[in-house]
């Protein structure tokens, strides 16, 4: 890492910021569903399986285009992403918020998707490129930290503002914020500090393949590639979608109080990024923090499957507990990258990024069809009601997807937050 001058100082910290706010956009919109999943079913006249599919429709635009993020991101640039993706959601935010059908809010769902799944890879990338190498898990979580506040806005504030003005027009706002927010990343984002060798040092083209091959092929990758997918994959599956309708219908929950469980589940992640990735750089250690973190988290889980009654005090201070738990598998990009060549941390990161979104994508409508077999017919205000049983099958399928991260994170490769790559 070169001195940087004080106006690059001053000109990193301000392209992050800018960033940092795209990210919280791109919070609010993953987990926006789950703040208005009963009147998202009530304009739509949709099943639970169809709902899943509309949440997860974010999913599975995000999941395909983490590769190819990072291969942009390591060839284009972040600034060029970053603008676009801008446009491209905030046009998706748009027809959304307009739709009349069911297709139509799908192929919505599917813009917003392409649009904001640039952000964290190209967020990654710049902080690789303009920051010291042992800050990294530390800045993380502080982006981490800012970008979640769009996750607790989705909670119980959508929820609130959706029945006091309407759904629709909370999305035509954020296509606005969108659309101003990309071209602030074209004007005030640089791709690397200028006169640097890290200016110079953008993959070539010609050798994309075979970088993408080397960081597939590379074993260390995978158990944090995978540790991601079980953590994360559960968060986005059941925090996306499930976690308000869960709450109500099994606990007994008053939509705002389901609502605030969901917000504090949010927060809880926010802060623990920050403290996760804080700790782990002080400690010089990746993989106990891991350990601990994916285990805890599970524990946690199986609470929630067995469906047992709590004190309203105790359900707030597991979905707390759950937050911190989850902020876990922000440590698996930083697993990631620092056991793959410096100049491929856009791919390599894109590659640990990709699993839990895979999860998300697969396991939203998957939780919806299991919920439908057991459904009894039973309907409130258009929306389908599920018992306690029904639930414990759908709530099963995250637990096992939690399961996985444990499990994997005994595999994680220690690096002693430093890279440790060197060629074969």
């Amino acid at each position: 890492m070169h001195a940087l001058t004080e106006e690059q100082k001053r000109r990193r910290w301000l392209a992050l910021g800018v960033v940092s706010l795209i990210y919280v956009l791109s919070f609010f919109q993953r987990f926006a569903p789950a703040g208005i999943a009963q009147d998202l079913a009530a304009s739509f006249q949709t099943s639970a399986a169809s709902l899943g599919v509309l949440a997860a429709t974010y999913f599975y635009v995000y999941t395909v285009m983490q590769i190819p993020t990072g291969i942009l991101a390591d060839t284009l640039g972040p600034r060029r992403i970053l603008a676009l993706g801008g446009l491209v959601g905030g046009a998706g935010s748009f027809l959304f918020g307009f739709a009349p059908t069911l297709d139509l809010a799908l192929l919505g769902r599917t813009l917003i998707g392409l649009g904001v799944s640039v952000t964290f890879i190209a967020m990654l990338k710049l902080i690789a490129v303009w920051f010291e190498e042992n800050r990294f898990a530390t800045l993380v979580g502080v982006c981490m930290l800012i970008g979640n506040l769009g996750s607790v806005l989705a909670g119980a504030p959508l929820s609130g503002l959706a029945q006091a003005t309407g759904w629709r027009g909370v999305f035509i706002g954020v296509g606005v914020v969108s659309l101003v927010l990309g071209a602030l990343c074209w004007l005030i984002v640089r791709d690397s500090p200028a006169g640097t060798t890290q200016h110079a040092a953008r993959v070539d083209r010609t050798v994309v393949l075979s970088g993408l091959l080397a960081v597939l092929r590379n074993r260390s990758t995978w158990p944090a590639a995978l540790t991601n997918t079980g953590m994360s994959g559960a968060f986005f599956t059941f925090a996306g979608l499930w976690a308000t309708p869960y709450l109500m219908q099994v606990h007994g929950l008053a939509r705002p109080v389901a609502a605030s469980h969901l917000s504090l589940w949010f927060g809880g992640f926010a802060i623990g990024c920050l403290f996760v990735g804080t700790l782990s750089d002080r400690l010089g250690r990746r993989k106990p923090v891991l350990i601990v973190a994916s285990h805890l988290y599970l524990a946690i889980w199986l609470v929630w499957l067995s469906g047992v009654a709590l004190p309203l005090a105790a359900s707030y201070a597991l979905f707390g507990l759950m937050g911190l738990a989850t902020a876990g598998f922000s440590l698996t990009w930083a697993c990631a990258k620092e056991v793959n060549p410096p100049l491929l941390s856009g791919m390599s990161t894109s590659v640990a990024n990709m699993g839990g979104f895979l999860a998300g994508a697969l396991l939203q409508p998957l939780v919806g069809w299991v919920m439908d077999l057991g459904w009894k017919g039973e309907m409130l205000a258009g929306a389908r009601i599920y018992d306690l049983d029904t639930w414990r099958h759908g709530v099963l399928v995250v637990t096992l997807c939690a399961a996985l991260g444990a499990v994997a994170s005994w595999r994680i490769r220690e690096t002693r937050c430093r890279n440790i790559w060197s060629p074969a």
